[in-house]
């Protein structure tokens, strides 16, 4: 398995695709049941490749990711062979940016001494997708880029 196995809710949330892919190999409801109950490593090993082929699709579209803890933002503009980064860390430890107050007080902030934002670029080591799959693994969510871009422009200027 080159990601990691769905959850139930995300193959619950599939449950079509799920379908469609198992007709795609001519396995229909009974013969899946059947699999499940005579042959369970096979299931498993159905719900493996279905999982890399759902991530594989999203890290191939995956764009932006964030990452929000206590007083850093990571910002990441994910491209075919790189990833651009812009982090923002509160020099205020009372701060929490996981908070709406801490957003704020960012919002209220951004250009003061009081926060620390450096920009960087690294190259891919890995593939591409397992190395967007390992800032996931690392807290990473998928965003649609808004802070980043807004960031990034302020920078540029």
């Amino acid at each position: 398995m080159k990601y990691s196995r769905l959850t139930k809710e995300q193959f619950e949330e599939l449950n079509q695709e799920f379908s469609t892919f198992l007709a795609t190999q001519a396995i229909d409801k009974a013969e899946w049941d059947t699999i499940k109950a005579s042959k369970p490593e096979v299931a498993e090993q159905e719900l493996d490749v279905f999982s890399d082929l759902i991530w594989e699709g999203v890290l191939s579209k995956a764009t932006y990711l964030e990452h929000f803890s206590k007083n850093h933002i990571f910002l990441f503009h994910c491209f075919d062979t790189h990833v651009q980064s812009i982090v923002l860390k509160s020099l205020v430890p009372e701060v929490d940016f996981l908070t709406k107050e801490g957003l704020q007080w960012l919002s209220d902030n951004m250009f003061t001494d009081t926060i620390e934002m450096k920009v960087g670029k690294k190259e891919f080591t890995e593939e591409r997708n397992t190395s967007i799959f390992e800032l996931i693994q690392q807290g990473s969510f998928l965003s649609d880029g808004l802070l980043y871009q807004q960031i990034n422009t302020i920078i540029a200027s």
